[in-house]
């Protein structure tokens, strides 16, 4: 009988035992699932891929043309950054119609540049970038444009930015302002702007201005003294999102809330873009789905 009851008892055990690996591989499979699935977005459009392989994880009208808002700051940079003999140390007087610029633009974010200041091309990266400045972006299409009058200058420089365009095959996108603040013709998509990040991306001093969450500049003064000037970045992944690199926000009437992001993990980089979310909190948890998503994959 005592034989009996211990074979019992071992057999409840064995029993207990299959049954709660059963359950342990369905919660295992359910996970998997979850984390597999495809997410749904607030944003009206989103696109990411392997930045390795360039292969598409995520797709949302990913083709749809909209208003890019800042996300245009991007190509302004890699504009910049493209010129040739680029000199990044080469000063840059602030001008007055940089900050008339802020002034008269409502939507203008603005990196809070002193008129008569000397800045670097460097420095104006940062300004471009951190705090999404459209007077850093301003005097970077006057310094790079060509032409005997500013207004030349900055059309020619628009001009490069489109000619860039066309040169990555971006085929869904055109500018008609050096920062998003357009006129009716300045529209890309989230595949053509994740495209553009990732070209972008392969400039080492974009990669290091895009992944600075804040920094403290100093620049030269009219009067040949010193301030500092101080930056922080608009991009709320970065010291939220383990592994985040980059990339830039945007927002605007028309625009929404955009955000174009990329993250490495494990040796994998995935990029991307969401257009026109709905806030900025949002535009922050659809790129962090996304990257879930793109790791995952």
């Amino acid at each position: 009988m005592k034989t009996g009851m211990k074979g019992l008892c071992r057999v409840s055990a064995v029993t207990v035992t299959a049954g709660a690996v059963l359950t342990a591989g369905a919660f295992t499979a359910s996970a998997q699932a979850a984390t597999t699935a495809t997410p749904a977005i607030v944003a009206k459009g989103g696109f990411v891929m392997n930045n390795g392989t360039g292969k598409s994880l995520f797709t949302k009208a990913a083709d749809t043309r909209r208003s890019t808002g800042s996300t245009t700051k991007i190509m302004t940079a890699r504009v910049v950054l493209a010129q040739p003999n680029l000199n990044l140390d080469a000063k840059v007087t602030v001008q007055k119609a940089y900050s008339d610029y802020i002034v008269d633009n409502n939507w203008a974010s603005s990196a809070k540049l002193i008129v008569g200041d000397k800045v670097t091309v460097r420095q104006l990266l940062y300004g471009l970038m951190l705090p999404s400045g459209c007077d850093a972006a301003y005097a970077l299409a006057d310094k790079f444009g060509t032409g005997s009058t500013r207004a030349a200058r900055v059309k020619s420089f628009i001009g490069k930015m489109n000619s860039t365009a066309k040169s990555l095959g971006l085929t869904n996108t055109h500018f008609d302002s050096f920062d998003g603040i357009g006129h009716g013709a300045n529209y890309s998509t989230p595949r053509d702007l994740t495209k553009l990040a990732s070209s972008a991306m392969k400039y080492s001093t974009f990669r290091t201005v895009v992944k600075t969450k804040s920094t403290k500049q100093k620049v030269t003064t009219k009067n040949g003294g010193y301030r500092y000037m101080s930056w922080t970045n608009t991009n709320n992944l970065l010291g939220s999102y383990s592994g985040t690199i980059g990339v830039k926000t945007g927002s605007g009437p028309e625009a929404k809330y955009c955000l174009v992001f990329a993250a490495t993990r494990n040796g994998k980089t995935v990029i991307g873009t969401v257009l026109a979310s709905s806030s900025v909190d949002n535009r922050t948890a659809d790129a962090k789905k996304l990257l879930n998503y793109g790791f995952s994959r």
